[in-house]
């Protein structure tokens, strides 16, 4: 970084224009970033601001011309100049203690905004503090001298205005000191600059005092001294006035939402392959994580690829795959076994049939380039199973994810409790399904239920039998459960699976939902009729 930007005063690191303080022994430090930089401008440990022990620069009354500020405001806060000839070479800004002695100075200079300080600035109150008494109707605070001064003047030289003491870095520890002062007036503007240091300076500050106590000020230009040097008192006081009460992120009055409560918000809808599904979900959705869970054997598998297909011909999204128990070969031979209606994921089938049948099924399914598949080896941490998500989701543009099965990931972990496990990998799952904005379909295993009769022998699935944790269905938009008795010695019925909407907060329509019956022949899932003699919200299915 060369001198240039030193003398302006510039941060290389936060690109404040006027945060970096140069200091005559070599270094300078920024208080909008707190970091301090060595003479060849790196980075070095962040320390406090050095001060000299002696106050030694005096300076006259006069207005601050080169920032448009008035002789008698300059006066007011007790700021003097010293000048050369017609020009004013530095200001000097004095700082005061409770009992009202000048203890300390801050010295800029004009031509190169260098700036330093003398005597001491640690038991100093904050700019323009021993001028106002407490008790007050409304205080603004500023992040500058020059700022506190020039928003005095732009309301009127009527309302208390201070400044903290080094920039946004030190803003809490500065308000914190200050907090009785500041507290005993009835409202408190805050007015930082309007960068990315001063915004987050504001909130912080906001947070030390009671709701509705603090007003913080979002302002067209940069600061309050950007309005005065330009003339726009009005636009600086109706900014002021109309200053929001602080309220933590993420917590709005409802009333705002008028204007845009009609407007759609943007996520992408796919309908699953079987209509009375939709009755009751109106699809999938992206931004949801959707849960389907079953017992070994129910046909996860099998709707999980027709799933996979369906978005390849009913969409034109890209699709994540992330299969813990097969090979990426696997994959690919299952979802191409839906295009061909033949089981071409069993080798002995696949045989059957030509190379060039082959070739073609491969050119309409992975040929189209849509589908990506993780090619995972050895064990799998969460860490890298949520990057993996992630890349999908960013990098490749996949706006629908596959995860199969949450459970071999916990249950390969050492010394880890399973249900603590779940609990946190389900909250980054939803957390990384809120940030990209994705449709995550997770497969998880049931427990095993008590008694004698378990899930292979359809017995009906509800939430609490969800393996290890509450937080599948807690965090998941919607569980689906997979129900089929495998042992039935009717044949439609041994390879019919019950659809199941455990959860589902799209529509609060739970229940059975439709029934597919799985083809041997080609390895489908067909919709059918309920197989069974009563209806599906009666309770208990009984076979013909």
């Amino acid at each position: 970084m060369d001198k240039q930007w030193l003398d302006r005063g510039a941060c290389p690191k936060c690109n404040s224009s006027d945060g970096n303080v140069n200091h005559s022994e070599g270094y300078s430090f920024c208080f909008s970033c707190n970091t301090r930089f060595g003479e060849n401008m790196e980075a070095e440990k962040i320390i406090p601001m050095r001060t000299e022990s002696v106050m030694k620069t005096v300076g006259t009354l006069g207005a601050l011309s080169e920032r448009s500020i008035s002789k008698e405001t300059a006066q007011k806060y007790n700021t003097d100049v010293k000048v050369n000839g017609n020009m004013n070479t530095h200001h000097i800004y004095k700082y005061f203690d409770e009992g009202g002695n000048n203890i300390a100075n801050k010295i800029r200079d004009v031509a190169t905004k260098n700036m330093w300080s003398e005597g001491n600035m640690t038991n100093a109150g904050l700019f323009g503090q021993n001028i106002f008494a407490p008790s007050g109707k409304y205080i603004t605070i500023t992040e500058g001298e020059v700022d506190a001064m020039s928003a005095f003047e732009l309301l009127g030289s009527k309302w208390a205005c201070v400044s903290i003491k080094t920039g946004a870095g030190s803003a809490l520890r500065d308000c914190k000191k200050a907090f009785e002062y500041l507290d005993s007036f009835d409202q408190i503007v805050i007015s930082f600059d309007m960068d990315k240091q001063g915004r987050e300076a504001s909130e912080q500050v906001a947070q030390l005092f009671s709701p509705n106590k603090c007003k913080i000020m979002h302002m067209e230009y940069k600061d309050a001294n950007e309005y005065l040097k330009i003339s726009k008192r009005e636009e600086f006081s109706r900014a002021w006035w109309n200053a929001q009460p602080y309220t933590p992120a993420g917590i709005i009055n409802l009333k705002d939402l008028k204007s845009t409560l009609f407007e759609e918000e943007y996520c992408e809808t796919c309908l699953y392959p079987w209509g009375k599904l939709n009755d009751k979900t109106y699809g999938m959705r992206t931004g949801e994580l959707l849960t389907f869970t079953s017992g070994a054997g129910m046909g996860k598998s099998s709707i999980m690829r027709e799933l996979m297909y369906h978005m390849l011909k009913n969409t034109n999204d890209n699709v994540g795959i992330l299969a813990l128990e097969e090979s990426t070969k696997n994959t690919a031979f299952n979802i191409m076994s839906v295009e061909a209606n033949a089981r071409l994921y069993i080798n002995e089938i696949r045989k059957k049939y030509s190379q060039e049948e082959l070739d073609t099924w491969f050119d309409n399914t992975m040929g189209t380039g849509r589908f990506f598949a993780f090619d995972h080896f050895g064990s799998i941490s969460n860490d890298e199973i949520l990057s993996r998500v992630r890349f999908m989701a960013q990098a490749l543009d996949c706006k629908w994810i596959f995860l199969d099965h949450l459970s071999i990931l916990v249950s390969g972990q050492e010394d880890t409790d399973e249900r603590k496990s779940i609990d946190i990998l389900m909250t980054k799952l939803r957390s990384l399904v809120e940030q990209t904005g994705i449709g995550l379909l997770l497969v998880s295993h049931l427990r095993r239920p008590t008694g004698d009769r378990g899930h292979e022998d359809g017995r009906e699935v509800t939430l609490s039998h969800l393996r290890g944790s509450a937080s599948i269905a807690h965090l998941s938009d919607s569980v689906i459960a997979l129900e089929r008795n495998q042992q039935d010695e009717d044949e439609v019925l041994s390879n019919t699976t019950t659809i199941r909407i455990l959860k589902n907060r799209y529509t609060g329509d739970t229940g059975i939902a439709t029934h597919l019956f799985y083809d041997k022949e080609t390895g489908r899932m067909k919709e059918i009729d309920n197989p069974y003699d009563v209806d599906d919200s009666d309770g208990e299915e009984i076979p013909f």
